[in-house]
């Protein structure tokens, strides 16, 4: 893919902007999103360790290939993907706004490392770990992978002796944390910088460019978002990354791919059911594997990867039993059974508290199957365009064309009276652990769903009133 020099001649593919050297000295992969990724000198010196290499053994998905075989792409190659679009979306800035931004290859470098690291504290099975097991076993836990990849990176800059610029790593770790503090751009030098990997702001960021394509492509599904119809055309007005007007719908269709993702893979049931059988089997074998305990220093953090599930399989020892039989069943595929899902109402998501067993049990009728909470697992799901509740158009500014100095939002009624009026749905789903009793759980729920919102959830077939193929 060509670039083009500050005096608009178009460069060789295999001439990179970023280092001023012809690619051909630097080596390169393959990879099946992107086509050939080049590596400069400096990304190679972490990408060589022993810590970057774990990201090989963290599939990007988590447990998704156990419903879509094909997902089975790790966090490595992403990185690797992130990196190379980092560096492309730099470039395309320099080439177009160089003489005006005063982009320099130390940006050009800090960005593309930023790309390459940003999941470096990325722990097992996807967000499952931070979101729903380590909240089960440390309460009030605000542990986050961008935290954890920030304490990897000075680990991997310690340990392994890497000659690298201190304001260059202070740059990376500010740039990966940018999406939890955006409001600390104002202090920043080139501030657009930090839009590009993770962005704060409004969402659009060459993370998302990468999975989304490459999820999509994973799992065997369609994807007609365009992210390189947007790095071709941005542009940065007042020290903020801007998109031409004519191409709002591709914008918004990197917001609705995202949570279509969300709704039709992320969040499918049974992915949702083996998630919620892998965040049991974990907590089950914390206390004897202290997985927990790992999640503070990055010398024995690098050493948790997927593998662990294996480690409780395989392992003997009679601690490990009740987690061992809950990863038995998912091999088996005797999952925790769907019993019923409810949307819940638009009007009463901003005051929308968590759903719990609890909640579930507490709503049985008398007489019958006495249900227990340890019988009863409960996902409280919610999928946004990224800006939770808010529209994210509306943190998204746009210019009229290339001669224009003036930026500007655009408002719902101006784009297409098709677009939805909410930007966020909550789902109550849930599960039953053991077959025999869907019916009791299904029927506790719906009696929630009458107390709480006076109607009842949609009813779905269940097991005992309609057989469904075993399959996916």
């Amino acid at each position: 893919m060509g670039a083009y020099s500050n005096d608009g001649v178009l460069l060789s593919p295999i001439y990179s902007l970023s280092s001023g050297q012809d690619l051909r000295s630097s080596k390169h992969v393959h990879d099946n999103v992107h086509g050939n990724i080049y590596l400069d000198p400096l990304s190679l010196k972490f990408i060589d360790t022993e810590e970057f290499q774990r990201l090989r053994d963290l599939k990007q998905l988590g447990v998704t290939n156990s419903v879509f075989p094909g997902a089975v792409h790790s966090r490595f190659e992403h990185s690797l993907g992130v990196y190379w679009l980092a560096g492309e979306a730099v470039q395309r800035l320099k080439s177009y706004q160089g003489l005006e931004l005063d982009i320099d290859r130390f940006d050009l470098q800090t960005v593309k490392i930023a790309g390459l690291l940003h999941d470096v504290g990325h722990g097992p099975f996807s967000h499952l770990f931070e979101r729903e097991f380590l909240p089960r076993v440390q309460s009030g836990s605000h542990w986050s992978h961008e935290d954890m990849s920030v304490k990897m990176i000075d680990h991997i800059v310690n340990q392994h002796h890497i000659d690298i610029d201190p304001e260059m790593i202070k740059r990376v770790k500010e740039m990966i944390l940018a999406s939890e503090n955006a409001n600390a751009k104002s202090s920043r030098e080139k501030p657009f910088l930090y839009e590009i990997v993770a962005n704060g702001r409004n969402g659009i960021d060459v993370d998302k460019f990468d999975y989304i394509v490459r999820d999509s492509r994973a799992c065997g599904l369609g994807c007609n978002f365009e992210f390189r119809r947007l790095m071709e055309t941005m542009r940065v007005l007042d020290d903020e990354i801007c998109y031409r007007a004519k191409d709002y719908l591709t914008v918004h269709k990197l917001f609705v791919t995202r949570a279509d993702l969300y709704r039709t893979v992320y969040t499918h049931p049974k992915v949702k059911a083996i998630e919620l059988m892998v965040v049991d089997a974990l907590v089950k074998a914390n206390d004897y594997l202290q997985i927990s305990s790992h999640i503070e220093d990055p010398a024995e953090y690098w050493k948790l990867d997927d593998s662990i599930i294996r480690t409780i399989e395989t392992a003997p020892n009679e601690e490990l039993k009740e987690a061992r039989d809950l990863i038995l069943r998912i091999r088996r595929r005797n999952l925790y059974q769907f019993c019923n899902e409810y949307a819940v109402p638009k009007e009463q998501m901003e005051h929308f508290k968590n759903v719990t067993a609890q909640d579930i049990v507490c709503s049985q009728t008398n007489g019958g199957v006495i249900l227990k909470e340890e019988d009863v697992a409960v996902t409280n799901i919610r999928i946004d365009l990224t800006r939770g509740s808010q529209n994210p158009l509306q943190s998204i500014n746009f210019f009229q064309d290339y001669e224009s100095k003036e930026k500007f939002p655009i408002r719902d009624d101006r784009i297409s009276h098709l677009l939805p009026t909410s930007y966020q749905d909550l789902i109550v789903r849930v599960y039953s652990k053991k077959p025999e009793l869907v019916g009791p759980i299904s029927e506790a729920f719906e009696n929630f769903q009458v107390k709480t919102y006076g109607v009842k959830a949609q009813v779905h077939p269940t097991p005992e009133k309609k057989k469904r193929p075993r399959g996916f």
